[in-house]
């Protein structure tokens, strides 16, 4: 699979995949106005074994609801990315069996490379 969960309303997201030059054969979903499945969240997670690396820390919501200071559980932070798109990191960016989580130098670095090579 060959595909990128971004936010369309995120310069961060606008400006990686431009780095990156996102190739016409991946297929992009804007998780604000498509959403995003239990099922494709549930295959995010077989290739991380973690709903948390795909959690965002950072969301507004997060520190609204005082996340911070709660023990939360892999089945929380699933049930939390199903209810409001914000929760998960992005962009996540999947090549094949290869997945890229978030806006970090490094991720983005690694994904350019495995998209175009070195």
């Amino acid at each position: 699979m060959k595909k990128v969960y971004y936010l369309s309303t995120c310069d961060t997201c606008k400006r990686i995949m431009d780095e990156i030059n996102i190739p016409q054969s991946f297929i992009t979903q804007d998780i604000k106005t498509q959403g995003i499945t239990e099922d494709e969240v549930e295959e995010l997670y077989n290739m991380t074994d973690s709903y948390e690396a795909l959690f965002n820390k950072r969301a507004r919501l997060y520190k609204e609801r005082k996340l911070k200071d709660k023990k939360l559980l892999d089945e929380d932070y699933l049930n939390l990315i199903l209810e409001h798109y914000t929760f998960l990191k992005r962009p996540v960016i999947v090549n094949n069996d290869e997945i890229f989580i978030g806006n970090s130098k490094k991720t983005v670095e690694a994904a350019k490379k495995s998209i175009h090579g070195s």
